[in-house]
């Protein structure tokens, strides 16, 4: 065996395709037919991964070495999802969460809501930079609204995370967003300046696909009762207050104000505890354990059940996991040189910016699919192109901007990622429901691809190998 942290050769596209065939199998074996956790699948996928790296000769070691990077490197979403999960449970009982949706039915059309809520959702995001913190916050009253209003929940989750990932993809306080200029050695302002192109006319169009919707297919004269029934069920069961709000324009603000989310919306949850304690009579130790147990309360109102029996840590224990398991099949792909020997494959074939635009964001959607995290896909999409763009003469801001579209995009359309069992866990529908709504995430995807087969803000550089022939007289190979 060797000592190496690499393999002694690269596998092959043929023992890439069996590992891609053998965890699709696994995947649909373990889910559909067996009916077990997700979690059980793509842990035994770790050793189909394993298998292959026994095959060249890889230490076990060292495939361990790779399966703790990989987890490494997704750790802070982990650390974010707990503390968000304390936060709605705390939101909840504190009455806050409740006093949106109270608020929010009293004055918001059922025609508009739906390009409301993704307006209101996009605002925030780009706001606060972060996707889950959207969802877990603006996102979960929204689904309150809809669900009152009778609008179906997949469709108000489509509208939710469509907005909520406008911000992640675009804000500059979005980690996705500075971690991929850094992968792709692009000036932030500069990235961002590059993905409007793209982000522009997909809001625009997504804004009035939800618009049109809620005009045409949400009847003008719908019957109210059941928000009625929702405000008179909200107001029994908790005080409802115009205070209440505080919290969350609070965390907004902060997380508006770059300081970091994990403290800040840890800092949500304990002022969460605080209103349930002093507005709603739940006892101080209550008010303190549901940050961990979340929100727990008998109605006989469906609504309230549904939408307001939920949060805590608990309840994000499965999610992180299944991230974890996820994150550590992504490292060991690295290790094995499965990535790699896709890279290489992508090299021959991306030789025009339409190829290469989809190879770039095949590599996100790979690394979504395989490695469970927007942070894994922002690597493959880059590491696995970028020498493509600079032999090409392609500017590094094309391939950043289609490093998101392909990685941060699709991150949600994924049922085991990170962002997909987030979305699915906070807003309380899965992940196949709400996909057929998620317009901007599509419209992205399709003007991306749109632009690099039609030459579009396809901007050139000097390509590397004429590089290399100036400065050394001659042609050189790379």
């Amino acid at each position: 065996m060797t000592s190496s942290s690499t393999p002694i050769r690269l596998p092959g596209m043929a023992e890439v395709l069996a590992v891609m065939i053998g965890f699709i199998a696994i995947m649909f074996l373990s889910i559909n037919v067996l009916g077990l956790p997700i979690q059980l699948a793509l842990f035994a996928s770790w050793f189909l991964v394993m298998a292959l790296g026994v095959r060249l000769k890889i230490r076990y070691a060292s495939m361990q070495e790779g399966l703790i990077n990989g987890i490494h490197n997704g750790m802070e979403a982990v650390l974010v999802l707990t503390t968000v999960g304390a936060l709605i449970g705390t939101w909840i009982a504190g009455g806050i969460v409740p006093s949106i949706i109270y608020y929010g039915l009293t004055v918001m059309d059922p025609q508009i809501f739906l390009f409301a809520a993704f307006i209101i959702c996009a605002l925030t995001s780009l706001a606060t930079g972060t996707s889950f913190g959207t969802a877990g916050t603006a996102g979960v009253a929204m689904m309150g609204i809809g669900h009152s209003f009778g609008i179906p929940l997949p469709l108000v989750a489509g509208a939710v995370i469509s907005g909520a990932y406008v911000g992640d993809k675009m804000s500059p306080l979005s980690d996705t967003t500075v971690m991929t200029a850094s992968l792709c050695k692009v000036n932030l302002i500069d990235h961002i300046r590059s993905m409007m192109l793209v982000s522009a006319p997909a809001i625009l169009i997504a804004g009035v696909l939800f618009l049109v919707v809620g005009f045409f297919f949400i009847d003008g004269d719908v019957d109210t009762s059941r928000a009625t029934v929702a405000m008179q069920a909200l107001e029994t069961h908790f005080t409802i207050s115009p205070w209440l709000l505080l919290p969350a324009v609070i965390v907004i603000g902060l997380l508006t104000r770059r300081f970091p989310a994990i403290p800040v919306i840890t800092f949500g949850a304990v002022l969460g505890s605080i209103c349930a304690w002093w507005a709603q009579d739940v006892s101080p130790v209550d008010a303190i354990r549901i940050a961990y147990d979340g929100n727990a309360m008998a109605s006989d109102v469906e609504f309230l059940n549904t939408l307001l029996n939920r949060g805590g840590i608990q309840s994000m224990l499965g999610v992180v996991a299944l991230i974890l398991f996820a994150l550590g099949l992504g490292g060991l792909m690295d290790r094995v040189g499965i990535l790699k020997a896709i890279s290489n494959g992508f090299l021959r074939w991306a030789n025009n910016p339409g190829r290469l635009t989809l190879s770039t964001m095949l590599g996100g959607f790979f690394g979504n699919f395989f490695g469970g995290a927007a942070y894994v896909s922002l690597i493959t999409a880059s590491t696995i192109t970028e020498k493509n763009y600079d032999d090409q003469g392609i500017d590094r801001r094309v391939l950043s901007r289609n490093a998101e579209a392909g990685g941060t995009v699709t991150t949600p359309m994924v049922p085991w990622t990170d962002g997909g069992v987030f979305m699915a866990t906070t807003l309380g529908v899965s992940t196949m429901a709400y996909l057929p709504f998620l317009w901007y995430h599509m419209l992205v995807i399709a003007i991306s691809l749109f632009y690099g087969y039609a030459n579009i803000a396809i901007w050139r550089t000097t390509p590397s190998a004429e590089k290399a022939t100036t400065s050394s007289g001659e042609f050189q190979t790379t």
